[in-house]
């Protein structure tokens, strides 16, 4: 691939970016952060994974990703439009004949269940807001086609050398992206007041005593008489009071 072919591909380019500005006028800019205090445990783990591979010696680095080798990348895109940095990457894939070199594209997102209103809503959430993941090797033609992408404001790694994942843990993210069992998004904290909405205990208001994340249970403190009694129920069979 050279320049004049990508020239030739700028109408479609331009389409994409286009269609992406209209939708992200209130963007924020690429150099801004997220504010730490909207990163979930995953996310930082996540994070904390990527940039330990950016800071590994020059030797490690080589052996995980050797040229010509298949690895997984991590790319930043506005929060929010990472379903629109997909397409326009596949679109800029097809039309720029990239697919030996560039293979998948990934939205990591699972399928998460809470309780409102008294009712369970299902949905899917991105599990890395702001985050693809994307299966290449790593050249200078794949790194233009994917840097110049409308929408990506960046690699994870150094600004010349993205730093690839380990197997590892792409493994345990797709793993996490076809489990059946949706995860359950906690809505209260310890101390907060919730209302029971299931069992023999329904529509009695509480305390929150405890959370047990690994077993998906929480002790709620429940009034009887005068006296408070702790109970043992699931996440989806409490909600906020």
């Amino acid at each position: 691939m050279d320049l004049e072919e990508d020239r030739l591909e700028q109408p479609v380019e331009a389409e994409g970016a286009q269609e992406t500005t209209e939708e992200s006028t209130e963007a924020p800019a690429a150099e801004e952060q997220r504010p730490a205090s909207e990163e979930s445990p995953e996310v930082r783990a996540f994070l904390d994974e990527a940039e330990e591979l950016a800071g590994a010696p020059e030797a490690e680095a080589v052996e995980q990703a050797a040229p010509g080798q298949r690895a997984w990348y991590v790319v930043h895109s506005y929060s929010g439009y990472e379903n629109k940095v997909k397409k326009n990457l596949e679109q800029r894939i097809e039309s720029m004949g990239m697919q030996d070199q560039i293979f998948q594209v990934i939205v990591p997102t699972e399928e998460e269940v809470e309780i409102r209103d008294g009712h369970k809503r299902t949905t899917r959430r991105r599990v890395f807001p702001g985050y693809l993941l994307v299966e290449m090797i790593l050249n200078d033609d794949s790194w233009y086609v994917v840097r110049n992408t409308p929408g990506v404001t960046g690699f994870v790694g150094t600004a010349t050398k993205p730093s690839p994942l380990r197997q590892e843990e792409v493994d345990k993210i797709l793993k996490r992206m076809e489990s059946e069992a949706p995860r359950v998004r906690v809505t209260f904290r310890e101390g907060q007041r919730v209302r029971i909405i299931e069992g023999p205990f329904a529509d009695f208001i509480g305390t929150v005593d405890e959370l047990d994340v690994d077993r998906g249970k929480v002790r709620v403190l429940v009034s009887f008489f005068g006296r408070e009694t702790p109970v043992e129920l699931d996440f989806l069979q409490v909600e906020r009071a």
